[in-house]
């Protein structure tokens, strides 16, 4: 299986996070903080831009590593990714990315249960 398929499905290696970490670009960062600010409504800065992908070693965003509660529950399962629980098409936490995201579906689709 692809390490950079995200526990929700989303494919990190095109995540734009990644991409500035990997390629250590910071204008890149300073894009991203700024749509990921607009889109939370919060406060993101271009340090807080840096991720390997959710699944493998490396940085994790803030988000990413201690607040997102599809990797942490998948993590407390011990799930390679939420395509292998037997409760992903009822779950309200990846709900809310495999209902918007077709290619998050297909790809967990590939891997498990949905």
């Amino acid at each position: 299986m692809n390490d950079y398929i995200a526990y929700c499905g989303l494919d990190c290696e095109a995540c734009e996070a990644r991409l500035a970490t990997v390629n250590n670009d910071n204008e890149l960062r300073i894009k991203v903080a700024k749509e990921w600010s607009k889109l939370n409504g919060v406060e993101i800065t271009p340090e807080m831009i840096n991720c390997s992908g959710c699944r493998i070693p490396g940085a994790k965003t803030v988000y990413c590593d201690s607040l997102c509660p599809i990797r942490l529950c998948a993590r407390e399962k011990q799930m390679e990714t939420c395509g292998g629980c037997q409760g992903v098409e009822s779950c309200e936490k990846v709900g809310a990315i495999i209902g918007n995201n077709p290619d998050a579906r297909r790809r967990l689709k590939n891997i498990g249960n949905v």
